[in-house]
């Protein structure tokens, strides 16, 4: 009995029988099967069945997601070590991050937008280092501010968890 793919966007792909797939089937799969590339079949965690999982849009095991906010607490430490236009605050992530951290433009945009709206960066137009001309973000008091009070709740944050990961139960002693 063929499983069903969970989104209707692979319908298509319904046909495909995970129990009867042979080594020979991958070997003879035509160029226009795209199955492998979108679809990944694992175990259901209750009922052990086969089941289909979308793999497009998973992500690296060497990236995350960031938590709520956490976004703006490193664009502000950036930003803070002098003016820099977005595409290179993004690059200084990714670089003393060691790679872990990639930074879409789709979530740093917003996100600059969003802190000079809120006062805590100022921008003005410039040429970069290659000539073309970009937005450039500096830290405002109210924003060197708001760094020094985010950095802080994020060091108690951080110790907090610690706390509770190395306890050995959960459990206060």
């Amino acid at each position: 009995m063929p499983i069903e793919p969970v989104n209707s966007r692979y319908a298509q792909l319904s046909t495909f029988d995970p129990a009867r797939a042979t080594q020979s089937d991958e070997e003879t799969r035509s160029p226009t099967d795209l199955r492998h590339l979108f679809l990944k079949i694992i175990p259901c965690a209750s009922t052990r069945h086969p089941v289909y999982v979308e793999v497009i849009g998973m992500t690296n095991p060497s990236e995350f997601d960031l938590p709520q906010g956490t976004l703006d607490l490193l664009i502000l430490r950036v930003v803070a070590l002098g003016p820099v236009h977005g595409y290179a605050i993004a690059q200084r992530i990714q670089l003393i991050s060691q790679e872990a951290l990639q930074i879409q433009q789709g979530s740093l945009y917003p996100a600059l937008h969003r802190l000079e709206n809120k006062n805590f960066l100022a921008a003005e137009w410039g040429p970069t280092e290659t000539g073309r001309e970009a937005k450039f973000y500096r830290l405002t008091a109210k924003g060197r501010t708001q760094l020094k009070t985010e950095t802080e709740s994020w060091a108690r944050l951080t110790e907090v968890v610690g706390m509770i990961l190395r306890h050995p139960t959960g459990e206060s002693s």
